[in-house]
């Protein structure tokens, strides 16, 4: 079995497979002629798409035997970098087509399609110590604004928000920390060392939702994320890391519809 890619920080959840339901035999079990032999697939995801492709993993395994999926979950830019080092990368799923293209140039890709969109959203505590209301106040003085650093999507959004919306100066006086990734920003409100941030809606999950609540930013204002993925080139089970990209367009819809992805359009 291939050597694990070192994640640099981020974090590897490996799935375990499941009984196969119905849904899922209808992609049909691409591992069938190898036997006992466990493959073993590495998926580099954006952060944001932990709770949404942790489930994918799982379903996808019970419809392939002999499957081990492997996430590296972390800010897509660092990911990028990962795999240009020759991290041993099978799919690429990335918040931002910037770094998809990243990786297209080198060390290249096949079958990119873009699978899922989401929205940016201001996130504050539930107990909202700022009294946040609007986008507009976390241009306020004293407001403890957290981000995602630039050059991460989600820190690169929010401050594409800030431009459209005209408070980009007063508003980044106010960042008290650039956290690696999305999820280090939703660690600080609920950890109570930040006002407010900017996030994606669907980082508000089941698991926080007591502690963190959003604030719609205007269609105007707002981003829209998409999210495209990939077959690496180099990786050692093409024909595997092709049937998960295709089944995250297909079965996999389902799934990150209920954790509030939107479709690719």
């Amino acid at each position: 079995m291939r050597k694990r890619l070192a994640t640099l920080g981020l974090i590897a959840i490996v799935t375990t497979g499941l009984a196969s339901c119905s849904d899922d035999e209808a992609q049909g079990d691409v591992t069938a002629d190898v036997g006992a032999v466990p493959i073993e697939l590495t998926v580099s995801a954006a952060s944001s798409l932990t709770e949404a492709f942790t489930e994918i993993g799982t379903r996808f395994e019970a419809a392939n035997d002999n499957t081990h999926v492997v996430f590296n979950l972390g800010p897509s830019d660092g990911l990028a970098s990962q795999i240009q080092e020759g991290g041993g990368v099978d799919v690429f799923a990335s918040a931002s087509p910037t770094w998809m293209e990243a990786v297209q140039d080198d060390p290249g890709v096949t079958g990119r399609t873009d699978f899922a969109e989401n929205r940016l959203a201001v996130l504050v505590p539930s107990d909202n110590p700022a009294a946040i209301a609007s986008l507009e106040d976390l241009a306020k003085p004293g407001v403890k604004l957290v981000l995602a650093a630039e050059g991460v999507p989600a820190g690169d959004y929010a401050r594409q928000i800030f431009d459209n919306a005209g408070i980009t100066a007063d508003a980044m006086a106010n960042v008290v920390s650039n956290e690696e990734d999305v999820k280090g920003v939703i660690t600080k409100l609920v950890s109570g060392d930040a006002d407010a941030g900017i996030g994606y809606v669907t980082d508000v999950t089941p698991q926080i939702s007591d502690q963190v609540s959003l604030i719609e930013v205007p269609d105007d204002e707002n981003v829209i994320a998409t999210y495209p993925i990939a077959v690496v080139t180099g990786s050692e089970a093409p024909a595997l890391a092709q049937a998960f990209v295709d089944y995250v367009t297909g079965p996999g819809q389902d799934v990150l519809a209920e954790y509030g992805f939107l479709p690719a359009s």
